[in-house]
């Protein structure tokens, strides 16, 4: 059976595992955890006979299976086992600027968006606060000496398909971690009931929301969950998110040769961004090995930002990164592939081999630098 993560329990579970203790033992296991990044069994401040017996009821839940770098920009991909036979997928990215970790909520995802690779593998289960804890901690000290200064909830699965546990990472992020509210962002497929409720929270984290078509029609086909939540209540959800938080909500747009980089889908776009007086992210495509159709084109990428821009819409095409290790935005996998490829029109790809994945335990202390 698998022990829960030293990253899970609040303090009032801290100080009933450590009953019998004295009371300071709780404030220097939670400075080592949140400050230090250490595990109890690694913290020197504890006795070795209470290391050892913290050792036997809370452990480290997430093990290096792998991991990947792309020379191109330096971008990092971990891929994490668990105890319990589930893989789950990290990526970090530095910038000139700014080191940003990707993190995950599940593993897999049961959105099943079919241009996104995650969504293709399918849903395992939620995962703990401690496995999305570690992710964070794993990529703090990764960054070093630089500071990891972003957080984004936009690698496996959906968030708020597993709120509580999400909520519970981003206040200790925040309280603990000390990344600033405004420098963390949770990406949703568009679950108005989690939107609304993230609203009411008092947090002043970013709110991203997966729209990649505004028309129910081909959103629906995109993105399954738009026939329980269509885009009129999406865009909705974001401009209450707005007008209770004060912070502007980013509609994310997948660009796909053909299908949603056209003038008229530009236009449709601009309806529905002015009503929630939200930003674009304009994501070229990136390919999956269950999808059938490709990026656009640079060139009409600039065009459908240029045509967002005359209609009054704040856009940024961003950039593709970690592309080489399959680690950009909707690659994300784990390893899993596609038992049949997606089917749009005429066209279909097959899926290529899974890839196999290695035996490291942790990541490594020296090597290559990432930054």
């Amino acid at each position: 059976m698998s022990l829960p993560s030293p990253w899970t329990p609040d303090p009032d579970e801290w100080r009933e595992l450590l009953a019998g203790e004295p009371a300071y033992r709780a404030r220097q296991l939670w400075q080592g955890l949140y400050e230090q990044g250490l595990a109890p069994s690694e913290l020197s401040t504890l006795p070795a006979a209470l290391r050892h017996r913290l050792d036997e009821v809370v452990r480290p839940s997430l093990h290096l299976e792998r991991e990947q770098r792309d020379p191109a920009d330096g971008t990092v991909k971990w891929l994490w086992g668990t105890e319990d036979g589930v893989a789950l997928e990290t990526v970090l990215m530095p910038y000139r600027d700014r080191v940003t970790v990707c993190v995950s909520s599940q593993a897999g995802c049961a959105m099943a968006c079919g241009f996104c690779a995650t969504g293709q593998a399918g849903y395992q289960r939620n995962l703990s606060v401690g496995e999305i804890l570690e992710q964070v901690v794993a990529a703090r000290a990764a960054a070093a000496p630089r500071r990891l200064s972003n957080i984004v909830f936009m690698g496996m699965g959906e968030p708020f398909a597993n709120y509580d546990r999400v909520l519970t990472a981003v206040r200790r992020i925040v309280g603990d971690l000390g990344i600033g509210a405004r420098h963390v962002t949770v990406s949703t497929i568009g679950l108005v009931p989690g939107i609304d409720r993230f609203a009411a929270e008092g947090l002043q984290v970013g709110l991203a929301v997966s729209l990649h078509a505004a028309n129910d029609e081909l959103r629906s086909e995109l993105v399954p969950v738009n026939r329980r939540h269509p885009i009129a209540e999406v865009v909705a959800a974001s401009r209450r998110f707005r007008e209770q938080t004060g912070r502007r909500v980013s509609f994310e747009w997948a660009m796909i040769d053909g299908v949603n980089d056209r003038p008229g889908d530009a236009d449709e776009l601009a309806v529905v961004a002015a009503d929630a007086r939200a930003h674009v992210n304009l994501i070229p495509l990136n390919p999956t090995p269950g999808w059938p159709t490709t990026g656009s084109p640079a060139g009409r990428i600039a065009d459908f930002a240029r045509r967002l821009t005359d209609r009054g819409i704040n856009v940024t095409v961003r950039a593709n990164r970690g592309t080489g290790i399959d680690a950009a935005c909707g690659q994300l996998a784990a390893g899993h592939q596609p038992e049949t490829p997606v089917t749009v029109g005429p066209r279909r790809r097959r899926p290529r081999a899974a890839t196999q994945v290695g035996g490291l335990r942790a990541p490594p202390a020296s090597g290559p630098s990432i930054l």
